[in-house]
């Protein structure tokens, strides 16, 4: 654990180089809304007007591109991972826009909300349906922030990937009914 804090406060302080600093997304970024899981690499979303600037930074540091494309972007250093998505659309400018300061239990990061975060994770399963790791983050995420969840917000987000009836099923399977 101290080394992947030693990798974020690295990264972090790199930010400096970004008009909108970026905000924690994956694995990670469940243990600021109340679910932990082990994961091996960093995600951030970043805004696409700050990815050459990242890239460099992230370069400097000793990182290797394993893919850079609009949508995202894969480092490698050693055995240590970090991944961006690159907020270009509304909805994902308006999620970096809105990422909070948050205790993710090896300090304070920007956070993105619990909400966007499902979308996110739901994004991820839609593009690839093996990553069943994500559909069980969506799962956990419901569960441990149904009482203060937007839900509105998250129907949004399963209607733009016409999956309603999805986030029926995972709603139900906690035992409340689907249409809070």
């Amino acid at each position: 654990m101290p080394r992947l804090v030693d990798q974020i406060r690295e990264v972090v302080a790199g930010f400096a180089v970004c008009q909108t600093p970026p905000a924690l997304i994956g694995g990670l970024a469940l243990a600021a809304h109340h679910v932990v899981r082990a994961t091996q690499d960093i995600d951030f979303l970043a805004d696409l007007d700050d990815a050459d600037c990242l890239h460099a930074m992230v370069l400097d540091l000793g990182y290797r591109c394993l893919h850079r494309n609009d949508d995202a972007a894969n480092y490698r250093r050693g055995d240590e991972g970090l991944d961006f998505i690159y907020a270009h659309r509304p909805v994902a400018r308006r999620l970096l826009a809105e990422a909070e300061t948050r205790d993710v239990g090896m300090g304070q990061l920007r956070v993105v909300n619990v909400e966007g975060l499902i979308g996110l994770k739901l994004q991820a399963y839609i593009n690839d349906p093996r990553r069943l790791r994500d559909l069980e983050d969506i799962r956990q995420l419901l569960r441990a922030n149904r009482a203060t969840l937007d839900l509105m917000e998250v129907r949004t987000y399963f209607e733009l990937f016409e999956r309603s009836e999805l986030l029926g099923q995972l709603l139900g399977e906690d035992g409340h009914a689907a249409d809070g």
